[in-house]
């Protein structure tokens, strides 16, 4: 290989796989990136094992195609600090050798062939949605997703897609709480029903890649893979094996108190409370009467908190304790002025949503107080 690349095209290209290319790994490789230039197209290729990104590379000229395999991170490095143009040579697997102005480099690499391959997708079902819409629906969910859960299923995104409805419906839960978005969205799947779980990394990972798009994506899935296709790029992510909890019947049908209130009042108001409070439970009390809900937190090392504000309700009092930071992110992730928090009792789950938007709902477990 001997190639001339523009130093901040490279330094583009490894920026978009920093996250995918493993910094430590017990595999060596896996912290390294293909580049393959032949003179019709090249490409950069990095892959975790469970994500994979191959997008296009532009090379400014071609003496000698090849394929080298080099460590993502020191290559990233040597481009954001060259001087100008990067030139590449290798003549064999073991060493290449890299030049920009005055500098020059001796990078060790390894073989190409022993790198993962890129997976192959069959049986796949293809779908298109519009970037902002797909960003839109994953800002909506990725809070409530899982972290490290034993419970493997809920450190993802559900994917599901319905075709008899034409809807695709995406839900995040950690088990004390759940988001659910719906979007109706044009397929042609018949009445085939796919259900799909994307690992909350990929999820994040995704978000990044997405904000940069403004052409509509495609995206295919298959039994175990999901693969993105965002403009020249290519994302795919292993899916997370499992059954998803019936996130359909989780939703409280019967809360017959509800109460109206202007959603940045409220969040300025749990902020001020929260201020005090118990690091890890995060609890705030919450008394709802006829037009006011009063809040309150308690640290006996710290102290108390009370504030409060209006709303619209005129049923019976009731009392409630929450996570406030549970609170906080489902109200925060919501975009009407007035937020609706639909109640039955203290121990049954409480359904927020927007006013005037039935396609987004959040649903919050209540604490003990």
């Amino acid at each position: 290989m001997l190639i001339t690349i523009s130093k901040d095209e490279l330094y583009k290209r490894l920026g978009d796989i920093q996250n995918i290319a493993e910094k430590k790994t017990t595999i060596p490789i896996l912290s390294n990136f293909v580049l393959d230039v032949s003179r019709e197209k090249s490409t950069v290729y990095a892959t975790d094992l469970e994500m994979a990104i191959r997008e296009p590379i532009e090379v400014t000229q071609v003496e000698r195609a090849g394929v080298v395999c080099l460590p993502a991170k020191k290559i990233f490095e040597i481009a954001r600090e060259a001087s100008g143009d990067i030139v590449i040579e290798g003549d064999d697997t073991s060493w290449v050798k890299m030049r920009s102005g005055k500098s020059s480099y001796r990078i060790a690499a390894l073989n190409p062939d022993e790198y993962p391959h890129w997976p192959s997708l069959d049986d796949n079902t293809g779908l298109t949605i519009e970037p902002e819409k797909l960003m839109d629906m994953l800002e909506r969910t990725i809070y409530c997703a899982g972290e490290n859960d034993p419970r493997y299923a809920l450190n993802g995104i559900l994917f599901h897609v319905i075709g008899s409805d034409k809807r695709i419906v995406l839900v995040g839960t950690d088990g004390h709480r759940l988001s659910v978005v719906y979007s109706g969205m044009e397929m042609d799947i018949g009445d085939r029903e796919i259900k799909a779980i994307v690992p909350r990394k990929a999820v994040i990972e995704l978000r990044r890649l997405i904000a940069a798009e403004d052409e509509a994506i495609r995206f295919e899935i298959a039994k175990n893979h999901i693969r993105f296709l965002l403009g020249q790029k290519e994302f795919l992510t292993k899916l997370i094996e499992g059954t998803y909890p019936n996130y359909e019947q989780v939703i409280p049908a019967n809360n017959n108190k509800s109460v109206l209130m202007d959603r940045e009042e409220f969040i300025r108001t749990l902020r001020r409370v929260s201020v005090i409070g118990k690091e890890k439970s995060r609890v705030v009390k919450v008394d709802v009467e006829a037009g006011q809900m009063s809040v309150f937190a308690t640290d006996p090392e710290l102290g108390e908190a009370q504030d409060g504000l209006k709303i619209q309700y005129g049923g019976d009092s009731i009392t409630l304790g929450f996570n406030s930071r549970y609170v906080l992110e489902a109200v925060s992730s919501m975009k009407s002025q007035n937020v609706i928090m639909q109640l039955l009792d203290t121990l049954t789950p409480t359904l927020l949503l927007e006013e005037g938007n039935d396609d987004y709902k959040c649903v919050l477990m209540p604490m003990r107080i």
